[in-house]
């Protein structure tokens, strides 16, 4: 799976988001609209993540998906 199938089924997608990181809003998800430097940039700001641990649990995360 590429990003662009994240962001064309990103609805069905929001809830393993949230499921990972449970301080997201619904809020942010519906803002996130899929995007990957959307979601690491809510992530660093909700967990104060550095940019290379979020980048990593991003693509984890992503790798589950597949």
């Amino acid at each position: 799976m590429d990003w662009n199938r994240v962001e064309g089924n990103w609805k069905q997608l929001k809830g393993a988001a949230k499921e990972k990181w449970g301080k997201l809003t619904d809020d942010d998800l519906n803002v996130i609209e899929g995007r990957r430097e959307q979601l690491e940039g809510k992530i660093q700001q909700r967990y104060g993540f550095a940019k290379d641990q979020v980048k990593k649990d991003v693509d984890d995360w992503f790798g589950t998906l597949k």
